[in-house]
Protein backbone atom coordinates (compact mmCIF):
# COMPACT_ATOMS: atom_id res chain seq x y z
CA UNK A 1 0.00 0.00 0.00
CA UNK A 2 2.68 2.37 0.87
CA UNK A 3 4.52 1.30 -1.88
CA UNK A 4 1.83 2.60 -4.44
CA UNK A 5 1.40 5.53 -2.44
CA UNK A 6 4.81 6.35 -3.14
CA UNK A 7 4.55 5.45 -6.70
CA UNK A 8 1.81 7.63 -7.08
CA UNK A 9 3.35 10.75 -5.75
CA UNK A 10 6.71 10.18 -8.25
CA UNK A 11 4.28 9.93 -11.15
CA UNK A 12 2.72 13.40 -9.84
CA UNK A 13 5.34 15.00 -8.03
CA UNK A 14 5.43 18.18 -10.24
CA UNK A 15 1.52 18.54 -10.12
CA UNK A 16 2.51 18.45 -6.22
CA UNK A 17 5.51 21.16 -6.03
CA UNK A 18 3.67 23.29 -8.53
CA UNK A 19 0.65 23.27 -6.16
CA UNK A 20 2.27 23.63 -3.01
CA UNK A 21 3.86 26.79 -4.57
CA UNK A 22 0.31 27.94 -5.60
CA UNK A 23 -0.67 27.78 -2.41
CA UNK A 24 2.78 29.34 -0.75
CA UNK A 25 2.33 32.23 -3.08
CA UNK A 26 -1.51 32.89 -2.57
CA UNK A 27 -0.41 32.98 1.16
CA UNK A 28 2.32 35.65 0.97
CA UNK A 29 0.33 37.07 -1.42
CA UNK A 30 -2.16 37.73 0.79
CA UNK A 31 -0.45 38.40 3.57
CA UNK A 32 1.61 41.42 1.54
CA UNK A 33 -1.98 43.05 0.22
CA UNK A 34 -3.49 43.03 3.76
CA UNK A 35 -0.11 44.58 5.01
CA UNK A 36 -0.29 47.39 2.04
CA UNK A 37 -4.01 47.86 3.08
CA UNK A 38 -2.98 48.21 6.54
CA UNK A 39 -0.66 50.87 5.43
CA UNK A 40 -3.03 52.27 2.88
CA UNK A 41 -5.84 53.01 5.80
CA UNK A 42 -3.03 54.40 8.15
CA UNK A 43 -1.86 56.92 5.70
CA UNK A 44 -5.40 57.83 5.17
CA UNK A 45 -6.42 58.04 8.68
CA UNK A 46 -3.39 60.56 8.79
CA UNK A 47 -3.90 62.37 6.39
CA UNK A 48 -7.69 62.69 7.60
CA UNK A 49 -6.42 64.02 10.97
CA UNK A 50 -4.05 66.11 9.10
CA UNK A 51 -6.68 67.87 6.98
CA UNK A 52 -8.90 68.41 10.27
CA UNK A 53 -6.47 69.61 11.88
CA UNK A 54 -5.46 72.03 9.19
CA UNK A 55 -9.19 73.02 8.69
CA UNK A 56 -9.60 73.66 12.25
CA UNK A 57 -6.43 75.66 12.30
CA UNK A 58 -7.49 77.82 8.71
CA UNK A 59 -11.14 78.50 10.59
CA UNK A 60 -9.87 79.39 14.11
CA UNK A 61 -6.91 82.19 11.65
CA UNK A 62 -10.19 83.54 10.31
CA UNK A 63 -12.31 84.09 13.52
CA UNK A 64 -8.82 85.89 14.13
CA UNK A 65 -9.21 88.18 10.94
CA UNK A 66 -12.58 89.41 11.82
CA UNK A 67 -11.44 90.02 15.33
CA UNK A 68 -8.23 91.66 14.35
CA UNK A 69 -10.71 94.20 11.39
CA UNK A 70 -12.93 95.07 14.40
CA UNK A 71 -10.02 96.00 17.05
CA UNK A 72 -8.65 98.04 13.92
CA UNK A 73 -11.69 99.96 12.79
CA UNK A 74 -11.33 102.73 15.88
CA UNK A 75 -7.54 103.64 14.77
CA UNK A 76 -8.74 103.87 11.02
CA UNK A 77 -11.95 105.78 11.57
CA UNK A 78 -9.47 108.41 14.20
CA UNK A 79 -7.01 108.68 11.47
CA UNK A 80 -9.74 109.66 8.86
CA UNK A 81 -11.28 112.40 11.24
CA UNK A 82 -8.43 113.44 11.94
CA UNK A 83 -6.91 114.29 8.74
CA UNK A 84 -10.89 114.85 7.39
CA UNK A 85 -12.55 116.93 10.35
CA UNK A 86 -15.57 118.19 9.95
CA UNK A 87 -16.80 118.11 13.91
CA UNK A 88 -14.89 121.74 13.86
CA UNK A 89 -16.52 123.47 10.97
CA UNK A 90 -19.90 122.22 12.16
CA UNK A 91 -18.80 123.94 15.53
CA UNK A 92 -17.75 127.07 13.59
CA UNK A 93 -21.20 126.83 12.44
CA UNK A 94 -23.08 127.06 15.35
CA UNK A 95 -21.48 130.35 16.17
CA UNK A 96 -23.04 131.71 13.28
CA UNK A 97 -20.07 133.43 11.43
CA UNK A 98 -20.25 135.88 8.57
CA UNK A 99 -18.22 133.41 5.98
CA UNK A 100 -21.15 130.12 7.16
CA UNK A 101 -21.30 129.96 2.98
CA UNK A 102 -17.21 129.17 2.80
CA UNK A 103 -17.84 127.14 5.68
CA UNK A 104 -20.58 125.01 4.71
CA UNK A 105 -18.53 124.56 0.93
CA UNK A 106 -16.02 122.98 2.76
CA UNK A 107 -17.88 120.62 5.14
CA UNK A 108 -19.48 119.55 1.99
CA UNK A 109 -16.02 118.42 0.03
CA UNK A 110 -14.86 117.23 3.26
CA UNK A 111 -17.88 114.75 4.53
CA UNK A 112 -18.44 113.46 1.33
CA UNK A 113 -14.86 112.65 1.17
CA UNK A 114 -14.32 111.15 4.81
CA UNK A 115 -17.40 108.63 4.00
CA UNK A 116 -15.63 107.68 0.40
CA UNK A 117 -12.50 107.62 1.87
CA UNK A 118 -13.78 105.28 5.11
CA UNK A 119 -15.89 102.74 2.34
CA UNK A 120 -12.46 102.73 0.17
CA UNK A 121 -10.22 101.74 3.70
CA UNK A 122 -12.02 99.42 5.19
CA UNK A 123 -12.30 97.24 2.67
CA UNK A 124 -8.35 97.86 1.86
CA UNK A 125 -8.04 97.06 5.55
CA UNK A 126 -10.45 93.84 5.30
CA UNK A 127 -8.91 91.98 2.14
CA UNK A 128 -5.30 93.21 3.54
CA UNK A 129 -5.96 91.68 6.95
CA UNK A 130 -7.17 88.51 4.97
CA UNK A 131 -4.00 88.33 2.81
CA UNK A 132 -1.20 89.38 5.79
CA UNK A 133 -2.94 86.99 8.46
CA UNK A 134 -3.32 83.67 6.32
CA UNK A 135 0.16 84.03 4.90
CA UNK A 136 1.17 83.89 8.37
CA UNK A 137 -1.55 81.75 9.37
CA UNK A 138 -0.22 79.08 6.58
CA UNK A 139 3.24 79.18 7.67
CA UNK A 140 2.40 79.02 11.65
CA UNK A 141 0.60 75.33 10.87
CA UNK A 142 3.77 74.46 8.62
CA UNK A 143 5.78 75.46 11.79
CA UNK A 144 3.82 73.49 14.51
CA UNK A 145 3.49 70.59 12.09
CA UNK A 146 7.23 69.83 12.60
CA UNK A 147 8.15 66.48 13.91
CA UNK A 148 4.34 65.54 13.45
CA UNK A 149 4.63 65.24 9.63
CA UNK A 150 7.93 63.60 8.01
CA UNK A 151 6.58 66.11 4.55
CA UNK A 152 7.75 69.22 6.93
CA UNK A 153 11.46 68.97 7.19
CA UNK A 154 12.55 72.31 7.84
CA UNK A 155 13.27 72.88 11.62
CA UNK A 156 13.71 76.87 11.52
CA UNK A 157 10.40 78.51 12.40
CA UNK A 158 9.09 80.52 8.79
CA UNK A 159 7.34 82.87 10.91
CA UNK A 160 9.00 83.88 14.65
CA UNK A 161 6.87 85.90 16.66
CA UNK A 162 9.28 88.75 16.12
CA UNK A 163 8.92 88.58 12.60
CA UNK A 164 4.61 88.35 12.86
CA UNK A 165 5.21 91.32 14.75
CA UNK A 166 7.20 93.38 12.70
CA UNK A 167 5.39 91.81 9.09
CA UNK A 168 2.03 93.25 10.46
CA UNK A 169 3.33 96.75 11.90
CA UNK A 170 3.10 97.34 7.74
CA UNK A 171 -0.32 97.92 8.23
CA UNK A 172 0.66 101.31 9.48
CA UNK A 173 0.73 102.53 6.17
CA UNK A 174 -2.16 101.98 4.98
CA UNK A 175 -3.44 104.02 8.18
CA UNK A 176 -0.55 106.67 7.65
CA UNK A 177 1.05 107.52 4.03
CA UNK A 178 -1.21 105.11 1.78
CA UNK A 179 -4.92 107.05 3.72
CA UNK A 180 -3.03 110.32 3.35
CA UNK A 181 -2.39 109.52 -0.80
CA UNK A 182 -5.93 107.90 -0.81
CA UNK A 183 -7.97 111.45 0.83
CA UNK A 184 -6.01 113.33 -1.88
CA UNK A 185 -7.07 111.53 -4.48
CA UNK A 186 -10.25 111.25 -2.97
CA UNK A 187 -11.01 114.97 -2.08
CA UNK A 188 -9.82 115.83 -5.44
CA UNK A 189 -12.63 113.75 -7.13
CA UNK A 190 -14.91 115.27 -4.67
CA UNK A 191 -14.18 118.56 -5.52
CA UNK A 192 -14.79 117.64 -9.18
CA UNK A 193 -18.06 116.27 -9.01
CA UNK A 194 -19.47 118.51 -6.26
CA UNK A 195 -17.34 121.75 -6.11
CA UNK A 196 -19.78 123.67 -8.16
CA UNK A 197 -23.34 121.63 -7.08
CA UNK A 198 -25.34 124.52 -5.12
CA UNK A 199 -26.06 123.47 -0.94
CA UNK A 200 -29.72 124.03 -1.92
CA UNK A 201 -30.20 121.72 -5.03
CA UNK A 202 -32.15 119.07 -4.41
CA UNK A 203 -31.52 115.13 -4.85
CA UNK A 204 -32.91 111.68 -4.81
CA UNK A 205 -31.77 108.48 -3.67
CA UNK A 206 -31.05 107.83 -6.96
CA UNK A 207 -29.19 111.06 -7.72
CA UNK A 208 -27.19 110.64 -4.79
CA UNK A 209 -25.97 107.08 -5.71
CA UNK A 210 -25.38 108.71 -9.20
CA UNK A 211 -22.81 111.25 -7.69
CA UNK A 212 -21.25 108.46 -5.82
CA UNK A 213 -20.58 106.48 -8.50
CA UNK A 214 -18.93 109.18 -10.38
CA UNK A 215 -16.32 110.07 -7.52
CA UNK A 216 -15.51 106.64 -7.40
CA UNK A 217 -14.92 106.24 -10.60
CA UNK A 218 -12.90 108.90 -11.26
CA UNK A 219 -10.45 107.98 -7.78
CA UNK A 220 -10.20 104.35 -10.05
CA UNK A 221 -8.97 106.30 -13.17
CA UNK A 222 -7.23 109.01 -12.50
CA UNK A 223 -5.34 107.22 -9.42
CA UNK A 224 -1.59 107.12 -10.35
CA UNK A 225 -1.03 104.28 -9.09
CA UNK A 226 -3.09 101.02 -8.37
CA UNK A 227 -4.85 100.89 -5.31
CA UNK A 228 -2.58 98.23 -4.16
CA UNK A 229 -0.23 100.92 -3.24
CA UNK A 230 -2.53 102.56 -0.59
CA UNK A 231 -2.52 99.30 1.65
CA UNK A 232 1.58 98.65 0.88
CA UNK A 233 4.29 101.49 0.56
CA UNK A 234 6.55 100.77 -3.01
CA UNK A 235 9.55 100.69 -0.73
CA UNK A 236 9.27 97.47 0.53
CA UNK A 237 13.00 96.87 0.94
CA UNK A 238 12.85 99.89 3.86
CA UNK A 239 14.61 97.54 5.80
CA UNK A 240 16.52 96.51 3.03
CA UNK A 241 18.21 99.84 2.87
CA UNK A 242 19.73 99.61 6.28
CA UNK A 243 21.68 97.05 4.09
CA UNK A 244 24.53 97.11 6.80
CA UNK A 245 23.58 94.83 9.74
CA UNK A 246 20.21 93.04 8.22
CA UNK A 247 19.32 90.50 11.04
CA UNK A 248 18.18 87.45 10.25
CA UNK A 249 14.43 88.28 11.15
CA UNK A 250 14.68 91.66 8.55
CA UNK A 251 15.33 89.08 6.24
CA UNK A 252 12.41 86.69 7.12
CA UNK A 253 10.08 89.97 7.02
CA UNK A 254 11.00 91.25 3.96
CA UNK A 255 10.26 88.16 2.03
CA UNK A 256 6.83 88.02 3.74
CA UNK A 257 6.55 92.18 2.49
CA UNK A 258 7.19 90.35 -0.78
CA UNK A 259 4.84 87.35 -0.71
CA UNK A 260 2.52 90.10 0.54
CA UNK A 261 3.00 92.62 -2.71
CA UNK A 262 2.22 89.38 -5.26
CA UNK A 263 -0.42 88.55 -3.89
CA UNK A 264 -1.15 92.48 -4.07
CA UNK A 265 -0.83 92.67 -7.28
CA UNK A 266 -2.74 89.33 -8.38
CA UNK A 267 -5.79 89.38 -10.62
CA UNK A 268 -7.30 87.55 -8.00
CA UNK A 269 -6.76 90.28 -5.11
CA UNK A 270 -7.93 93.17 -7.71
CA UNK A 271 -11.59 91.13 -8.22
CA UNK A 272 -11.68 90.47 -4.58
CA UNK A 273 -11.01 94.03 -3.32
CA UNK A 274 -13.50 95.20 -6.22
CA UNK A 275 -16.13 92.73 -5.14
CA UNK A 276 -15.90 94.67 -1.53
CA UNK A 277 -16.02 97.83 -2.62
CA UNK A 278 -19.03 96.62 -4.78
CA UNK A 279 -20.81 95.86 -1.56
CA UNK A 280 -19.29 98.69 0.49
CA UNK A 281 -20.77 101.62 -1.66
CA UNK A 282 -24.25 99.38 -1.92
CA UNK A 283 -24.01 99.02 1.84
CA UNK A 284 -23.74 102.64 2.03
CA UNK A 285 -26.63 103.64 0.00
CA UNK A 286 -28.66 101.55 1.71
CA UNK A 287 -27.90 102.78 5.27
CA UNK A 288 -28.63 106.18 3.21
CA UNK A 289 -32.26 105.04 2.62
CA UNK A 290 -33.12 105.12 5.48
CA UNK A 291 -33.22 108.86 5.47
CA UNK A 292 -35.05 108.71 1.87
CA UNK A 293 -38.24 106.97 3.71
CA UNK A 294 -40.95 108.26 2.06
CA UNK A 295 -44.46 109.50 3.73
CA UNK A 296 -47.65 107.42 3.00
CA UNK A 297 -48.52 107.07 -0.83
CA UNK A 298 -45.33 108.60 -1.68
CA UNK A 299 -42.86 106.66 -3.92
CA UNK A 300 -39.15 106.39 -2.53
CA UNK A 301 -37.93 107.79 -5.80
CA UNK A 302 -39.78 110.63 -5.04
CA UNK A 303 -38.53 111.69 -2.25
CA UNK A 304 -36.06 114.43 -2.66
CA UNK A 305 -33.90 116.32 -0.18
CA UNK A 306 -31.28 119.34 -0.49
CA UNK A 307 -27.36 118.82 -0.41
CA UNK A 308 -27.18 120.88 2.58
CA UNK A 309 -29.55 117.90 4.29
CA UNK A 310 -27.88 115.55 2.92
CA UNK A 311 -24.32 117.07 4.00
CA UNK A 312 -25.18 115.73 7.64
CA UNK A 313 -26.10 112.15 6.82
CA UNK A 314 -22.95 111.48 4.55
CA UNK A 315 -20.78 113.26 7.43
CA UNK A 316 -22.48 110.80 9.68
CA UNK A 317 -21.50 107.51 7.73
CA UNK A 318 -18.46 106.89 9.06
CA UNK A 319 -19.93 105.75 12.49
CA UNK A 320 -21.77 103.09 10.49
CA UNK A 321 -18.85 102.01 8.55
CA UNK A 322 -16.06 102.16 10.97
CA UNK A 323 -18.18 100.57 13.59
CA UNK A 324 -15.98 98.26 16.09
CA UNK A 325 -19.23 96.82 17.39
CA UNK A 326 -20.08 94.53 14.06
CA UNK A 327 -22.56 96.49 12.01
CA UNK A 328 -24.08 95.54 8.47
CA UNK A 329 -21.07 96.96 6.76
CA UNK A 330 -18.47 95.23 7.78
CA UNK A 331 -19.58 92.14 8.79
CA UNK A 332 -21.28 91.99 4.99
CA UNK A 333 -17.57 92.32 3.64
CA UNK A 334 -16.41 89.87 6.41
CA UNK A 335 -19.08 87.76 5.43
CA UNK A 336 -18.63 88.04 1.65
CA UNK A 337 -18.23 84.29 0.17
CA UNK A 338 -15.56 85.54 -2.65
CA UNK A 339 -13.79 86.94 0.49
CA UNK A 340 -13.59 83.88 2.16
CA UNK A 341 -12.49 81.76 -0.82
CA UNK A 342 -9.84 83.86 -1.55
CA UNK A 343 -8.45 84.03 2.00
CA UNK A 344 -8.57 80.05 2.04
CA UNK A 345 -6.50 80.10 -1.26
CA UNK A 346 -3.87 82.33 0.51
CA UNK A 347 -4.04 79.70 3.03
CA UNK A 348 -4.00 76.48 1.13
CA UNK A 349 -0.63 78.29 -0.76
CA UNK A 350 1.28 79.52 2.26
CA UNK A 351 0.37 76.52 4.42
CA UNK A 352 1.95 73.58 2.04
CA UNK A 353 5.18 72.35 2.07
CA UNK A 354 7.46 73.18 -0.94
CA UNK A 355 8.32 70.69 -1.68
CA UNK A 356 4.75 69.86 -2.56
CA UNK A 357 3.87 73.15 -4.49
CA UNK A 358 7.38 71.55 -6.86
Amino acid sequence: MFSSAWNFIKRHKKKFIFTGALIGGVYLLGKYAQKKFSEIQEREATEYIAQARRQFHFESNQRTCNMTVLSMLPALKEAIVTQLNSESLTTLLKSKPANKLEIWEDLKIISFTRTVVAVYSTCMLVVLLRVQLNIIGGYLYLDNSVGKSTTVRSTTPLAPPDVQQQYLSSIQHLLGDGLAELITVVKKAVQSSLGSVSLKETWSLLELEQQLNWIRAEVEASSRRSLSWYLLADDENVLADQACGLTENDIMTIKLLNETRDMLDSPDFTTVLKVCLNRGFSRLCDNLAEFFRPRESIFLSAVSLPLAKIIPIINGQINTICSETPSHFVQELLMNDQVKEFAANVYETFSTPQELQK
